[in-house]
């Protein structure tokens, strides 16, 4: 007997032989025996009889049988297929595609490249042979390419304090440009007799080096911006503009953090900034009145209240006051002080899943209060520099509820947030 059976790919013949024993009985013999039947008895005797051989007979010939299968045999009908090669259509097409944008892009850049030369080329023809030698010498345009108060002229002042200034690559002007209406200087007191810049500037004493001083790095380059800011001309004759062309009547906020002992090195401040002083340069309290000029000089730190306030009818330096111990009894007035500020950390506490809760705005909006009460600017320092997205929604937040100015190491950073001052 043949048997054939088709698989995926290819067909499989089978071979089977069966070989019949003759040593079994057939059916035919035993139908052809001859019994009488007498009764009904023995009728059904019989039938029982006959159901028993039949299953005996078939019990022998499945014994009885066997057999033997030969080899099976596969005949492939398509050798060349494989899974990868449904898709090589596909790929080829993506292949052709990409090939094809890429082309595309190819051509234009090369096209935009050849228009701008050739617009490039126009208005070198077409330019005035003046404007290439504007402001050269012996051009008769020397003073004309010279904008008296063009230093910032373009920069917009924004409520942002550069902590730890002098950390970056050049202090004041790095934070002047990114608009900074507060700067801030860590000062260190080392007397030196041969050398009139006793005071250092930088983060620690490892940091400290002779040329980065509070005169090289602040004074003389306010005094050298606010010169060239309020020239002297036939047409000019104030000395009030601030370092912001776009706003001269911004004060610039110096603040002073003292880290050596408080009354020597305060001493040596309120001396360093005598250049500043004899222009009138200096925001001043005088006979219960504060008259506001272009640097605003504070004291932080281990600055001496009672040394400031020593006098009680003038001074040009005012005092960082503690935010949160604002009462009615603590002495702090705009006569005095003029920041208000406190560590974020300390009196709000950290931020929960990037935010803050009721009781930590509640907090901050009556300490805010209480300095806006008593003429003071609010700041916090040590705020939460990350995450990224967490630092930007507190700062949103501080503007929102009324903080004066955020103090912030990413000045380019938080100079570009467009926040409504």
């Amino acid at each position: 007997m043949e048997h054939k059976t088709t698989q995926y790919g290819g067909t499989a013949t089978v071979h089977i032989d069966v070989t019949r024993s003759n040593s079994v009985p057939s059916l035919g013999d035993l139908s052809n025996e001859t019994t009488p039947v007498t009764s009904s008895r023995r009728t059904a005797s019989w039938a029982s009889d006959d159901t028993m051989v039949r299953d005996e007979e078939s019990d022998l010939l499945s014994n009885k049988f066997h057999y033997a299968a030969s080899a099976v045999e596969y005949e492939d009908d398509d050798d060349s297929y494989t899974p990868q090669s449904r898709r090589r259509p596909w790929i080829v097409f993506f292949m052709i595609s990409g090939a094809t944008i890429l082309a595309i892009l190819l051509a234009l850049d090369i096209s935009l490249r050849v228009s701008q030369m050739s617009w490039t080329e126009s208005e070198k023809d077409e330019e005035d042979p003046i404007f290439s030698r504007w402001g050269a010498p012996g051009s008769g345009t020397e003073d004309l390419a010279w904008y008296p108060t063009n230093f910032l002229r373009d920069v917009v002042p924004k409520s942002i304090h550069s902590h730890n200034d002098y950390w970056r690559k050049v202090p004041l002007f790095t934070a002047l440009r990114q608009g900074c209406m507060g700067v801030e200087a860590d000062v260190w007191l080392f007397d030196d007799p041969e050398r009139s810049d006793s005071l250092y500037v930088g983060h620690d004493q490892a940091a400290l080096q002779p040329n980065r001083t509070f005169q090289s790095l602040y004074i003389q380059p306010l005094v050298d911006i606010l010169e060239r800011q309020n020239p002297a001309t036939a047409f000019y004759n104030d000395n009030y503009r601030g370092v912001f062309d776009m706003d001269p009547n911004q004060t610039l906020t110096l603040l002073v953090d003292v880290k050596t002992s408080g009354a020597e090195t305060w001493a040596k401040v309120v001396e360093q900034l005598e250049p500043l002083r004899q222009r009138d340069w200096l925001t001043f309290y005088a006979n219960g009145t504060t008259h506001t000029r272009p640097i605003t000089v504070v004291g932080t730190g281990n600055t001496p209240f009672e040394l400031l306030t020593l006098n009680s009818t003038y001074r040009d330096y005012f005092y960082d006051a503690p935010l949160h111990k604002l009462t009615s009894s603590s002495g702090y007035d705009a006569t005095n002080s003029y920041y208000a500020s406190v560590s974020f950390g300390s009196t709000i506490g950290s931020p929960w899943m990037g935010g803050l809760g009721a009781e930590q705005i509640e907090r901050i909006r009556a300490q805010v209060k209480a300095a806006h009460e008593r003429g003071l600017k609010a700041r916090y320092w040590d705020l939460p520099s990350w995450p990224i997205s967490t630092r930007n929604r507190l700062w949103d937040l501080l503007v929102k509820e009324g903080v004066d100015l955020l103090n912030v190491d990413d000045v380019k950073g938080a100079s570009k947030r467009k926040w409504k001052y």
